[in-house]
């Protein structure tokens, strides 16, 4: 059997698809599942990128977690275009699937948001379906979440977003939008559906938020879903 590929996808860039990957990548490796974390393509730094290698303990060089990065803090596709490169859907499949024959899930993180332009003619919608892979959209518990997180949902094929978790970044203070938005949201998706991921003090610090109840709580939810 192939193992399972759960896909971070967000409404945006900046929503905490890298912070949510990579305690999610610790959370699987303490129960003892073999775990890849990915970030194939990423523009404007390998932050994202390091700290998805950070959290495998080196199971997977930066290289292997990252193979094309560009400079320019852009769209992937036009930053590769300044340094006259080209990023092609297939490579990147192969990619992940090669990675894929090595362990029991696979986390991919993709770069800004679901049609974000990844490459040349390709977005993380088009990498989700070719896949056959979960994806989990992160969102930002702000007001205006609930119209970019329903646009999300609707713009994934049918048969795909009827299993999307979706995850709600809690801010550093909540208001009233944050704390309604989760009620609505679930009333409209499902309750099952819909998770709110507490704020972290310290996005470095993973230990202590892995001892966290809620954190974890949400982290099994979100395995539960995605592979049961």
């Amino acid at each position: 059997m192939r193992s399972r590929i759960l896909f971070m996808t967000g409404t945006d860039t900046g929503v905490g698809k890298t912070v949510l990957t990579s305690l999610l990548a610790r959370h699987l490796r303490e129960r003892g599942i073999a775990v890849a974390a990915l970030k194939p393509i990423c523009s404007g730094g390998r932050a994202d990128a390091r700290a998805l290698h950070s959290s495998l303990d080196g199971t997977l060089t930066l290289d292997e977690i990252n193979p094309w990065h560009f400079r320019a803090p852009l769209a992937a596709q036009l930053a590769a275009r300044r340094e006259h490169r080209r990023v092609d859907l297939a490579k990147v499949l192969a990619h992940v699937r090669s990675v894929q024959l090595r362990f029991d899930v696979v986390l991919v993180e993709g770069a800004g948001g679901l049609l974000s332009s990844l490459g040349e003619g390709f977005n993380a919608r088009d990498l989700i379906i070719a896949l056959r892979a979960v994806p989990i959209i992160v969102c930002p518990n702000r007001l205006g979440v609930v119209n970019h997180a329903l646009l999300t949902v609707e713009a994934l094929p049918r048969v795909v977003a009827r299993r999307a978790p979706v995850v709600l970044m809690s801010p550093r203070q909540p208001n009233l939008a944050s704390r309604t938005n989760p009620r609505l949201l679930a009333a409209i998706l499902g309750p099952d559906r819909v998770r709110e991921f507490p704020w972290l003090p310290a996005a470095g610090a993973a230990g202590q938020a892995l001892a966290s109840i809620r954190v974890r709580r949400v982290l099994e939810a979100l395995h539960a879903a995605c592979t049961g």
